[in-house]
Parts: C-alpha cells; sequence; structure tokens
C-alpha cells in the first residue's frame, strides 16, 4: 500500500518513513504542500499522512485541494506539533481519519494507520 508522508521535518519524515516500511507499506515523502499537490494530482496513494504545517500550502489546503478539486477520498491522518482544538475541528470537518501529536509514538502512528485503512 502507497503511503504519501507530506512533513517539512526531515527528522520526523525519515522517522515515519522507517516505521512504515518496517510494516511493509510504500512510503512516499515529500517537504511542502506544492509538491504533495503535484504528487497527488500524478498518483493514487492509499493513505496521506500530512503535516499542518508545511511550506507553501498548508496541510488542511491540500487536504481541501485533495477533497474538492480531486474529489478523493483517500484516508488522511493529520500531523502537528500543537494540540490545537480548533485545528482538529477543522481537520474533522474535512473527514480526516486521525490526528496525530508530534513527537509520535511509532506504535500509535502504526495503530491510527491500520485503522484508517480498515475503513476503505
Amino acid at each position: 500500500m502507497k503511503i504519501l508522508i507530506c512533513e517539512d521535518n526531515q527528522l520526523a519524515a525519515r522517522a515515519m518513513s522507517v516505521v512504515i516500511e518496517r510494516e511493509g507499506y510504500d512510503p512516499v515523502t515529500v517537504g511542502d504542500g506544492n509538491r504533495a499537490i503535484e504528487i497527488l494530482k500524478k498518483t493514487d496513494f492509499d493513505l496521506v499522512i500530512i503535516d499542518i504545517h508545511i511550506p507553501y500550502h498548508s496541510g488542511l489546503e491540500v487536504v481541501r485541494f485533495l477533497r474538492t478539486e480531486l474529489k478523493r477520498q483517500t484516508p488522511v491522518l493529520v500531523v502537528s506539533a500543537f494540540s490545537d482544538p480548533q485545528m482538529q475541528r477543522q481537520a474533522g470537518e474535512m473527514k480526516v481519519s486521525g490526528y496525530i501529536t508530534k513527537p509520535f509514538d511509532p506504535d500509535d502512528l502504526l495503530r491510527k494507520i491500520r485503522a484508517a485503512l480498515a475503513v476503505v
């Protein structure tokens, strides 16, 4: 299963990628909203993991693009260093599958990935 990771913090992106690869998933990593939108136009993913605060387009803008422009209901896990109730509410309105606060627990990440993919 292909998973898009959009995270501008290279260390966090690499850590997520390693955890995901160990479980047999195929991660693709990008570092900003422009790259996320470009790759989403060309490639279908089984899951998107996206940081809220990324360069060029916020994570929520990318999710909005995925839902409205591309008309895809791909499961999305939103990642943020901040546990912001308003941001969580906005993410929920876009029907994201889960919300992960950094630093993330690898077991929690995998649990949320499995739950998101089980809904598909």
